[in-house]
């Protein structure tokens, strides 16, 4: 059985999904992201985006913040906070973060019509080939 404290995680699961819905959160929600880069991006699940040179997990999350960041904004949220990371002060050591941000959406039903907009879509796949590991927790007042 795999232990889900030694598992990465990229992409929402439907079980995770389905309870944030069932939080029946009104008004807005920030949602705090811990972002861990690959040392070398992997466009392997999506070739069409990757650039003719390999480039580091942090360059390409910066290729999907330039997509992404108009079209939040058109979405009506925007980005609080991003800052770089590093190693646990009160943590497991060598296991920090590499990046994290805070980022305000309307409404969870306004998050959730944001990450499956075919717009944003389309360059979501920077964002896969950048992470070695994430984490997205919603947070409210």
């Amino acid at each position: 059985m795999n232990d889900p404290h030694n598992m990465n995680y990229l992409r929402v699961s439907d079980e995770n999904a389905a309870a944030l819905l069932a939080r029946n959160i009104v008004g807005e929600v920030t949602m705090l992201n811990l972002l861990r880069f690959r040392e070398v991006a992997d466009y392997e699940g999506q070739p069409a985006l990757a650039p003719v040179e390999p480039i580091s997990g942090r360059e390409a999350y910066q290729l999907y913040a330039l997509h992404t960041l108009p079209l939040l904004e058109d979405a009506g949220g925007s980005l609080l906070y991003a800052g770089n990371g590093g190693d646990f002060l009160i943590g497991p050591a060598g296991r920090g973060w590499d990046q994290v941000l805070l980022v305000r959406h309307k409404s969870i039903q306004a998050f959730m019509a944001f990450a499956s907009d075919q717009a944003y879509l389309a360059g979501a796949g920077h964002r896969t080939a950048a992470l070695e590991d994430s984490r997205l927790l919603p947070l409210i007042d």
